[in-house]
């Protein structure tokens, strides 16, 4: 096993102990962060302080407390998304509004890129630019591509108040210049469940693959589903195998994570890796 799979079940564990205890109310962002290292989530301290530091320095949350859940001693921090909710939604090529998944989740799946052996990573539909952040952090080149002007201050305020630096472009990535980056071997992650996020991610996936320097080193995340809500759809791939498939791509991994949309489900999210060929 992974040492990455092992990370994402014990945050989805965590997750999952959690809300037995906790009933959050709709519209209100819950992070849990651990306070310390432990063997049974294994984040080093500086890693974890850095988390907390995103946390504490975003004006999504407004109140935090301590308390332990399954053993491990950690800070619960609440906010409230809906502000950056409804301004996400007013774009015409927004096929998300911005919900985040949890600061555990980005780290994680920042952790399993850089594990891939990409050197940089793209977000594509960054949010309030947590995943870009975490990558940040794990000495990634990072970016993240944010249609919303609030969302995209609310990075640039954050990643000053942290001294975590990347790159937060304002832009509509369905008509983003991805060579203008240069990059080498990078890894987009693609912000959209399969409900939602199709021509988003032919968009994206064509424009980068037209690339010389990307067609045969990039890498795409998408995020999938394990329950299928429509008998019509595509039921392969978490949601996302015909457009795998159609480009080509090469399944290279998968990890189940917590997001703000399953805080209250058993299941969570499938983040599904795969590269060009």
């Amino acid at each position: 096993m992974r040492i990455d799979d092992s990370l994402a079940e014990a945050v989805a564990l965590l997750k999952n102990q959690f809300v037995r205890g906790y009933k959050s109310r709709i519209g209100l962002l819950t992070e849990i962060v651990p306070l310390y290292y432990s063997k049974s989530l294994p984040i080093g301290n500086n890693m974890l302080d850095s988390l907390h530091r995103f946390v504490t320095s975003n004006p999504m949350y407004f109140r935090s407390h301590d308390a332990a859940i399954y053993g491990l001693k950690c800070r619960i921090y609440e906010g409230d998304i809906n502000n950056y909710w409804l301004s996400s939604k007013k774009y015409d090529t927004s096929y998300q509004p911005f919900y985040p998944t949890w600061m555990l989740s980005a780290y994680t799946l920042a952790l399993e890129a850089k594990s891939l052996g990409f050197d940089q990573l793209v977000d594509v539909g960054s949010g309030d630019g947590r995943i870009a952040y975490c990558a940040s952090l794990l000495g990634i080149e990072s970016y993240g591509i944010e249609i919303d002007e609030e969302l995209v201050e609310l990075q640039n305020a954050v990643s000053s108040s942290t001294g975590i630096k990347y790159n937060a472009i304002r832009a509509d990535a369905t008509r983003f210049d991805y060579g203008s980056l240069e990059l080498s071997k990078p890894i987009f992650f693609i912000s959209g469940l399969p409900e939602m996020g199709e021509m988003l991610a032919n968009s994206v996936i064509r424009q980068v693959l037209s690339v010389e320097k990307m067609k045969h080193n990039a890498g795409f995340n998408f995020m999938g589903s394990h329950v299928m809500k429509s008998l019509t759809r595509d039921r392969t791939g978490w949601g996302w195998g015909n457009i795998i498939a159609s480009f080509g791509l090469k399944l290279i991994g998968t990890i189940t994570l917590p997001t703000l949309w399953t805080t209250d489900q058993i299941l969570d999210t499938a983040y599904v890796y795969t590269s060009a060929c």
